[in-house]
């Protein structure tokens, strides 16, 4: 009886989470994919203009989805699941759609994905453990320079570009999208170190207080 009611209140408050409007948008960020990567397929430089505006959508609704969360005082489990998931899942099918395009190297996709691969496994691990690994500051600019060397690739064609009264001429995104994803690559090596240093600081200052 009571193990029926427990099941039917965790039902009820997956589906309130689902429900709650920051969830929603991060949803919508994973339903957004499959749009970015069709336009993507279309090849014309209009088509990744445009996939690149609904990319950067979707990368909007991360920087909303947070801040209406902390503003409505929501925090659920379902979003702390689905949030890190969204995102995750916009980069690295948006990296491995432009393989083929020949706008990636493959290489730089096996990298970056391995390390995110590895980061999310160590949080577990701390999680399971009962430690909380915050995010680190070369995490968050891993993240900002990868979403905007992305953009670049999507755009993927040169462009004729100027800084007010400087003129860039003719400038090749491509380029640009790998210089900021490989700099971006820096800082996921360095980051996931600090990560793995962190976690060790944190089981040594709890086996110490044991």
């Amino acid at each position: 009886m009571n193990a029926s009611r427990s099941k039917r209140k965790r039902s009820s408050t997956l589906k309130k989470d689902a429900l709650n409007l920051p969830n929603i948008l991060t949803m919508a960020r994973i339903a957004i994919i499959p749009v970015v990567l069709w336009l993507l397929d279309e090849g014309t430089p209009k088509a990744c203009v445009w996939a690149a505006l609904v990319y950067s959508a979707a990368a909007l609704t991360d920087l909303l989805d947070g801040y209406l969360a902390r503003r409505m005082n929501i925090v659920s489990v379902l979003g702390k699941f689905l949030d890190p998931l969204a995102d995750k899942l916009l980069v690295m099918a948006s990296l491995i759609w432009m393989i083929p395009m020949g706008r990636i190297a493959e290489w730089t996709v096996v990298l970056l994905l391995s390390r995110e691969i590895s980061i999310t496994a160590l949080r577990s691990i701390a999680s399971s453990e009962g430690l909380v690994i915050a995010a680190i500051r070369g995490g968050k600019s891993k993240t900002a320079l990868q979403m905007a060397g992305i953009l670049c690739l999507i755009i993927g064609y040169p462009y004729h570009l100027s800084l007010g009264f400087y003129d860039l001429g003719e400038v090749d995104l491509v380029l640009v999208g790998r210089v900021l994803v490989y700099i971006s690559l820096v800082f996921s090596v360095t980051s996931a170190f600090q990560y793995v240093g962190v976690f060790a600081d944190a089981l040594e200052a709890r086996e110490r207080a044991e």
